[in-house]
């Protein structure tokens, strides 16, 4: 298995295909095919099931993603090394967040890093799944998760970013009071909620129930990226980060809640497992967040 393999499978994996690969690589297109399929028959695995002209991981694929973004940030780590000695900071930040946590103190904090550091990239992915933080960091798909706690691994370290406020928002349209609405005078309009889970929305949903309020429910969605679609699409009103709903705020009806609700968002790090960048950004994190770490 060669380096060189390494790099370019994962060049597919982050530019949906060959020809992004290659292109962002300088290299021809059969140049990467052939490394791909040298590693595939040294690994003795299908690492990408190709259909038509696209590429879609395999299950083999889709484990190999996470050690070999390790692979790549270990053999990184010796150039930092001799970069930092000479006082010079290159490599990459692997930072993956829960789309509601992806704005505000974050991006601030990625902002000042390449200030401070124009060498080092970034990769600032999705994290789809927040219940998944502390397994994205120990499998090596990333360095860094951003997420609301809790965030529960073995070693690892979270601190508070911030926190973020909830909000009623409606679909464009909907006739509902103007100003913060009461809990226990929610309008009658259809909700998409979320299962019960660790949430705030829980305790919202709760507070709601006891108040006596009775929303008609229009759709329990799996997933809680799904709800701001099914507002705009008309299904229903839902409570969402207000990040995520003002984002929308020319498309939607946005209404605070009274009582208020907030929750906190955190990011979390293997510290046993940091590169030199790593270790650069938990600095500035640091000497940035005054909130103490909440779990270990």
């Amino acid at each position: 298995m060669e380096l060189r393999q390494i790099e370019y499978f994962l060049a597919v994996v982050e530019h949906t295909g060959i020809g992004g690969a290659a292109s962002a690589l300088g290299v021809a297109q059969p140049t990467v095919s052939q490394a791909l399929r040298a590693l595939e028959r040294e690994l003795g695995v299908q690492l990408f099931h190709r259909i038509g002209r696209g590429m879609v991981l395999s299950s083999a694929g889709r484990t190999m993603v996470g050690p070999a973004r390790q692979m790549m940030r270990d053999v990184n780590a010796v150039g930092d090394l001799l970069a930092a000695s000479e006082g010079e900071l290159t490599g990459r930040l692997d930072i993956l967040a829960f789309p509601a946590t992806a704005s505000g103190t974050i991006v601030e904090l990625i902002e000042e890093f390449r200030r401070l550091y124009p060498r080092v990239t970034v990769r600032f992915g999705d994290l789809r799944d927040e219940t998944q933080a502390a397994a994205m960091i120990e499998d090596g798909h990333c360095e860094f998760a951003v997420a609301h706690p809790p965030i529960a691994g073995d070693g690892l370290e979270v601190v508070i970013l911030g926190e973020q406020e909830y909000v009623l928002v409606y679909p464009p349209g909907t006739d509902v009071p103007e100003g913060p609405i009461p809990l226990q005078e929610l309008p009658l309009h259809p909700m998409v909620f979320v299962p019960r889970g660790q949430s705030v929305a829980d305790e919202i949903e709760e507070t709601i129930r006891v108040s006596g309020a009775r929303p008609p429910l229009a759709v329990l969605a799996e997933h809680r990226e799904e709800r701001m679609p099914m507002v705009l699409a008309g299904i229903g009103g839902s409570i969402l980060e207000r990040a995520v709903a003002e984002s929308f705020a020319d498309r939607a009806v946005i209404r605070p809640i009274e009582p208020r609700f907030f929750r906190p968002y955190a990011v979390a790090y293997d510290p046993a497992t940091l590169s030199p960048v790593g270790q650069a950004f938990v600095e500035l994190v640091r000497e940035s967040i005054p909130s103490p770490q909440i779990g270990t």
